[in-house]
């Protein structure tokens, strides 16, 4: 997924509400990081040039499974949205939460929890290499069993576009709502690098799948430090984007025999 399957009245929004948020930021006293802003749109600029193809290339191959499924939810169907909008919820916690436990996915997703300050726009710092980590392949079984790769495209595109508002410290909790949904509460310690909070909640829209998988967060107002654990700041969005893929593969070329190297590209550091 990238910026430009945003729709033009997403877009605006989102531009209101950096722009609201950091207006708020210097009123308060909490800074707004300009260098790590600047960074952030360097990300946004390279996944733009890697849209066009990773967009072929997956459209392709989602493409090519659909055409051998023998039953279809068809998208004229309300359900098949209703059905579908849980499926990919579900399939969506998973791709995340493999995003943080298996390294070759981490070494993308690695550059979205890269920013120290979280920010609206910082949720814009997603991985170029996406099509080679093949977190995409999470997703094939929901066309298989007959979801339209057009209504999953869709819904992925609406829980990104809700994800955006999560990362801010601008939102205030959300009382009885964050039982259910996922809110900007969840993901500030999603995105934490205290310990007690590193690797959880993992949903998009909904919070009820880290509830029944064991991996919400405790409920806590610990002040929230953010970025990389075990990781200095890097400003260049070029080595951002390849930083953890280069530290993997030279863990492998060094790993001695093939359960090391296996371990070198599967266990997150």
């Amino acid at each position: 997924m990238d910026i430009r399957q945003h729709g033009p009245l997403f877009l605006s929004v989102a531009l209101i509400a950096i722009v609201g948020e950091l207006v708020w930021r210097l009123r308060s006293r909490r800074g707004y990081d300009g260098r790590a802003a600047l960074t952030t749109l360097g990300i946004v600029a390279g996944n733009l040039a890697a849209g066009a193809p990773r967009a072929l290339l997956l459209g392709g191959v989602y493409g090519a499974v659909w055409a051998m499924v023998p039953h279809r939810f068809t998208v004229e169907q309300w359900h098949s949205w209703v059905i579908g909008f849980f499926a990919v919820e579900v399939a969506y916690y998973w791709f995340h939460r493999l995003s943080h436990e298996i390294r070759w996915l981490w070494a993308s997703h690695s550059v979205h929890h890269s920013a120290e300050q979280l920010t609206f726009l910082a949720s814009l710092r997603l991985g170029w290499t996406n099509l080679l980590s093949l977190g995409w392949v999470v997703y094939l079984p929901l066309i298989v069993i007959g979801f339209d790769p057009r209504l999953v495209v869709a819904l992925l595109a609406l829980n990104l576009n809700y994800q955006f508002f999560l990362h801010s410290e601008w939102i205030p909790r959300l009382g009885p709502l964050e039982r259910v949904l996922n809110t900007p509460h969840h993901h500030r310690a999603h995105h934490a690098r205290n310990p007690e909070f590193l690797d959880r909640n993992y949903g998009g829209m909904l919070i009820v799948w880290d509830r029944l998988f064991g991996t919400i967060a405790p409920e806590s107002e610990t002040p929230k430090r953010y970025g990389l654990a075990g990781k200095g700041r890097e400003d260049n969005p070029v080595k951002l984007a390849f930083r953890e893929w280069a530290a993997m593969l030279q863990d492998f070329a060094a790993a001695q025999g093939w359960r090391a190297k296996a371990r070198a590209l599967i266990e997150v550091r």
